[in-house]
Order: structure tokens, then C-alpha cells, then sequence
């Protein structure tokens, strides 16, 4: 059994790497230009939603506090007449990944640790390096 404090290079070593290569598949691959669509009229669309002044957030519309209001007349002529949707705004300036990045960077750290204990507790003391690795791998 290995303690998961003596694994500690292992693991920042992986989370580096994990984010290292994803960071470039994630360019390389343009994964998510497909996800989005420009919006038809979208500079009255925007000039709208200035005027509105809506805070930085998640909104669906319609919107219904609870589930009971799904089956009222109300909801479900609103949900009829369109449209509906989920909207997210930003905080108005230029958009930071970094908040972002750190936050999956340390998630990678976090699957590290877990992936190094299960390993630490599973793998015996002097297991091959490839049998280690494809275990720590699949667990993570």
C-alpha cells in the first residue's frame, strides 16, 4: 500500500498533462463552434436586453416558481406561443477563461488524488510501471 502523500508528483505531474492536452485538443478540434448560432436580428436583440438592465445570470423562459404552475393555463399558453429557451448573460467586458481554466485544473488535480488512492490501496508495492498506469488510467 502506498500513501497518496507520496504519490504527490504523479499526480500534479498528470493534472499538468491532462491539461496541457486537452487545452490543445480543445483548439485543434474547435469542439465547440458548432454549438452555437448567431441570432437573427441580434443587434435589436442586444439593444433590448441593454434597455432591460438584467443582471449577469441564468434565465428560462418561461419561467415557472413551481411545478404545479407547469399544468396551469397560463404556463402552458406561454409555453404554446414560444418562444421558450434557457438565456445566459455575462457580466458586460471582455470574456475570462481564467476563472475557468483554474477551476479545471484543479478538477484534474482532484480526479488525480482519487485515481492515486484507489491505485495506492489496489496496485502492490512493485507492480510494473504499465500495469500501474493502466489501472490508475482506467480509474481516472
Amino acid at each position: 500500500m502506498i500513501s497518496v502523500v507520496s504519490l504527490w508528483l504523479p499526480i500534479l505531474l498528470s493534472a499538468i498533462v491532462v491539461f496541457i492536452l486537452s487545452s490543445i485538443l480543445h483548439m485543434l478540434l474547435k469542439y465547440h463552434n458548432s454549438d452555437y448560432k448567431k441570432l437573427p436580428g441580434e443587434d435589436k436583440v442586444l439593444d433590448d436586453l441593454r434597455k432591460a438592465n438584467i443582471p449577469a445570470g441564468d434565465y428560462m423562459f418561461p419561467y415557472c416558481t413551481h411545478n404545479k404552475e407547469r399544468n396551469s393555463q397560463e404556463f402552458k399558453d406561454k409555453m404554446s406561443k414560444g418562444p421558450s429557451g434557457v438565456l445566459t448573460l455575462f457580466p458586460s467586458g471582455p470574456i475570462s477563461m481564467g476563472s475557468s481554466l483554474a477551476q479545471w485544473f484543479v478538477y484534474c488535480l482532484i480526479v488525480g488524488v482519487f485515481a492515486a488512492y484507489i491505485a495506492g490501496r489496489a496496485v502492490p508495492v512493485g507492480t510494473d510501471y504499465l500495469s500501474v498506469f493502466r489501472f490508475a488510467g482506467a480509474t481516472a
